[in-house]
């Protein structure tokens, strides 16, 4: 089981690896020990929030202003609990980290993969997140450390979690094949661009669960009639 969740979450080992050596070399520039950042991974263990922490922290910005700007970008969350609340059961301490551990990425593998034939559910889950902090803290504790002993041209490194997220998009599509959630996605982003800009993440993800439970209603609506 534990060959088969290391495979499953190769993708995610490729994306977290360079992206948290980017974010590590960012963080360096702003003079903290260098395992600060390892204990951010551990800690808090949050991609974009940790990226943007790094330009917080750098225009000054305080404790409370930090953490409500966190809170906002991270409440996409929510979403995904509720998307999941049905797939994890009473699973005691490991939920409680499976709840902690539940990125974008590990959603999406949660979200499309099928349990391997024989392996337990909530362990399987485990090690999948598990796994997938790991490769984040490999990659911001290498990343800050070799700020401190190289000098490096950060510039463009935070794409690699656009790129990352171009991954986990395919993949999605590979097993979705339904072209509408993509659609309301791009309209959803693109409405959420133009008049939300500064909290778009936030507002796309809202406005497509808005759409896609009218959609759903319509479509039970029109089940009905006929």
């Amino acid at each position: 089981m534990i060959r088969a969740a290391l495979k499953t979450t190769l993708p995610i080992f490729f994306g977290y690896l360079p992206l948290g050596i980017a974010f590590g070399l960012l963080f360096q520039e702003l003079g903290y020990p260098w395992y600060f950042a390892t204990l951010m991974g551990i800690c808090i263990y949050a991609g974009a929030a940790q990226f943007m922490a790094v330009g917080l922290l750098a225009a000054g910005a305080g404790f409370v202003e930090i953490a409500i700007a966190t809170f906002f970008l991270n409440s996409r969350h929510i979403f995904y609990g509720l998307a999941l609340l049905n797939s994890f059961g009473d699973w005691g301490l490991r939920k409680l980290y499976l709840i902690f551990g539940l990125t974008d990425e590990v959603y999406s593998l949660m979200s499309t993969i099928e349990v391997p034939e024989g392996a337990d559910k909530p362990q399987f889950y485990f090690l999948m997140t598990i796994f997938s902090q790991s490769y984040w803290i490999l990659g911001c504790t290498l990343g800050a450390w070799a700020g401190t002993k190289l000098v490096f041209n950060t510039q463009g490194m935070e794409f690699a979690a656009t790129a990352l997220f171009t991954v986990l998009l395919i993949e999605q599509w590979i097993k979705v094949r339904k072209p509408l959630p993509f659609i309301i996605a791009l309209i959803a982003s693109a409405i959420a661009l133009l008049l939300f800009a500064q909290h778009m993440l936030l507002f796309a993800i809202s406005l497509s669960l808005i759409i896609m439970m009218l959609l759903r209603v319509t479509n039970q609506k029109v089940r009905d009639e006929y």
